[in-house]
């Protein structure tokens, strides 16, 4: 037994769970993949908005540059 980290992305127009993720290490996938979630249900759209943990995850290159192509 060990942990299980949840990555979750929330809409809070809706105040629904938007994208989420599960992984038994928190690294730079497991957000990434919340976000990849949010973005297949909802979909960027022009002034979006994302406001995020201040981990290391979150600052990464990986995690930035998909953001910048969402």
């Amino acid at each position: 037994m060990g942990w299980l980290y949840l990555a979750a992305v929330m809409d809070l127009h809706s105040r629904r769970i938007v994208g989420w993720a599960t992984s038994a290490r928190m690294k730079t996938d497991l957000i990434s993949q919340a976000l990849e979630r949010a973005l297949a249900l909802r979909g960027p759209v022009p002034g979006l908005v994302l406001h995020s943990d201040r981990g290391s995850q979150y600052a990464s290159d990986t995690y930035q540059k998909q953001l910048v192509g969402a």
